[in-house]
């Protein structure tokens, strides 16, 4: 099974009619979502086992959602019909090949429930294939409208959703009042919750990072640009559309239904350097690829860039679920520019892998000799006492070269490609936490930067002297940061990286600062403590 496929593509036309109708009987609220409650109603009349249901979810909601949607719910429907043939329910119950021909379950007393409500109104968009769509478009408006303060609880219905209330109610005014987002990050807009998990591809120039892209979609993608020189010169956001095509930078920043308006701070140097690359692809249904510009060596080339790449590619890391870093056996050498980008994912270790490609170009001898010399490379840049994980292999559409490998060679690249493809294949279905993950950090990054500004404005003298004030708290501010640690009790590695706190603070007057408004702390000490436990609880498996 293809990574992130659902068994709906597998159902014939048919069963998809009689899902849609079932679908929409559970669908209580048309919403285009099957939440917990809906589906103890509507499984029920399947008269299965609790444990049977609990597993039937389980595997159903894979990304963790707390919900269904229609492939979701027509995957749940076929597991049902295989428990009631007798069959035990496994993750590999999806791969059969009788999927297809598999009858809907037998629900009892559905016929009654159809016939009155048969003048439900269907929702089908005929551009998906007939299949009911979620209507996630309602929690975009919490972001624009006045009244957004208090969102009721009933407009809740996933996880996603809930952590979007919790950032407009508790997060975002806490970022607003210290200028969280001048300092560290854009504010949160609906898009960045609901975008697709992303994988970031980063190395020198000609290491194969379009070729991998290439090689994971079995075709080309529009745009794509292959070559032993430096052919991307862009940054190029792959991902699912109606259409093939390109759009430019400085249109996709705008565009609100889409993650990267937090971009048009890097300015129309970069955005023109900048495309998204769009194509109907069924793996792009559930990742977005960024394929990004070989990283120079030489201080020339450096110096020629009209944006800050490492800043570019520090703001891609905080939004990407897996960031590949790609070496080809002839260039190990990280130049500086390599250095301050692989620098620039501090706090990002756990998503970064390390990709060995084209490593069929050389013989097993040599590959030895270059596995360790890029182990001692990484060594000096990664400062983690953690081994990286790294992938040996030649991800591309050739067949491996066997005569330099020989066939232990083509054993190890096969079982290593399988290896990286299984890591790739758990994005999705990881998606979900990896947001509550995100959102937590940033959360907690928040507070910090509440204290320290707070701290600075209380250093301030109330009359005189307030430029020299100013100027000498700067100077000394891993000081100014150390106290804030003892006083509140916080973890040093949390603290923002000094230099650019520096760069930022001095375009600032310390006097028009807030003082720390413990209210505010508290809110979002209570999110964390309690509101994020009890959304996790309220959309777990409803069979638990």
């Amino acid at each position: 099974m293809e990574i992130g496929q659902y068994p709906a593509s597998s159902c014939s036309k048919e069963h998809q009619k009689i899902y849609q109708e079932w679908f929409a009987l559970a669908d209580a609220d048309v919403d285009g979502r099957i939440t917990g409650p809906d589906a103890i109603k509507f499984f029920g009349m399947s008269k299965l086992s609790r444990p049977d249901l609990k597993q039937v979810w389980a595997i159903a909601d894979t990304r963790r959602q707390g919900y269904l949607g229609f492939l979701e719910f027509v995957t749940a429907m076929q597991l049902v019909s295989l428990a009631q043939a007798g069959n035990e329910i496994t993750q590999d119950s999806l791969k059969r090949d009788d999927l297809v021909s598999l009858n809907p379950p037998v629900m009892e007393g559905l016929d009654a429930l159809l016939a009155k409500s048969k003048h439900l109104v269907k929702r089908v968009d005929p551009e998906m294939d007939g299949y009911p769509q979620e209507q996630s478009h309602l929690t975009n408006k919490w972001f624009s409208s006045k009244s957004s303060k208090n969102i009721p609880l009933t407009a809740v219905t996933s996880v996603i959703d809930g952590l979007k209330k919790l950032y407009i109610e508790k997060l975002k005014p806490l970022e607003v009042t210290y200028k969280f987002n001048d300092f560290v990050s854009p504010l949160l807009t609906s898009s960045d919750f609901d975008a697709k998990p992303m994988v970031m591809l980063l190395g020198q120039y000609s290491t194969g990072k379009t070729t991998f892209i290439k090689h994971l979609l079995r075709t080309s993608y529009p745009g794509a640009h292959i070559g032993p020189e430096p052919t991307t010169d862009r940054f190029v956001v792959v991902m699912s559309g109606p259409d093939e095509r390109t759009i430019p930078g400085n249109t996709i920043a705008v565009q609100a239904d889409m993650p990267f308006s937090g971009l048009t701070t890097f300015g129309t140097a970069f955005l023109s350097k900048f495309e998204c690359s769009q194509m109907r692809h069924p793996l792009l249904e559930h990742i977005t690829f960024v394929d990004t510009p070989g990283v120079l060596s030489g201080e020339k080339q450096r110096t020629q860039r009209s944006y800050d790449f490492t800043g570019v590619t520090s703001w891609f890391a905080a939004k990407c679920d897996l960031i590949l870093l790609l070496f080809d056996p002839h260039k190990l050498d990280i130049s500086d520019e390599f250095k301050r980008v692989i620098g620039s994912l501090r706090g990002h270790d756990d998503k970064i892998r390390v990709v060995l490609n084209k490593a069929d170009q050389i013989d097993t001898q040599q590959l030895m000799r270059v596995y360790g010399a890029l182990m001692w490379s990484l060594g000096k840049v990664l400062n983690t006492p953690e081994v990286s994980r790294v992938y040996i292999g030649s991800f591309n559409d050739k067949p491996v070269n066997e005569s330099a490998v020989g066939p232990l060679g083509k054993e190890l690249f096969e079982r290593e490609q399988d290896d990286l493809l299984s890591d790739l294949k758990d994005i999705p279905k990881k998606a979900c936490d990896r947001r509550i993950n995100e959102f937590v950090k940033r959360a907690r990054a928040a507070k910090i930067h509440a204290y320290i500004i707070g701290h600075l404005k209380k250093e301030m003298p109330t009359m005189m002297g307030k430029a020299k004030a100013q100027q000498r708290l700067i100077d000394n501010l891993p000081d100014e940061f150390a106290k804030v640690q003892r006083e509140y009790h916080l973890p040093s590695g949390d603290f923002p990286y000094v230099e650019h706190f520096k760069e930022v603070l001095s375009g600032y007057s310390f006097d028009k600062f807030e003082k720390v408004k413990p209210k505010m702390i508290q809110a979002v000490d209570d999110m964390l403590g309690y509101d994020i436990p009890e959304l996790l609880k309220n959309f777990r498996n409803p069979y638990e």
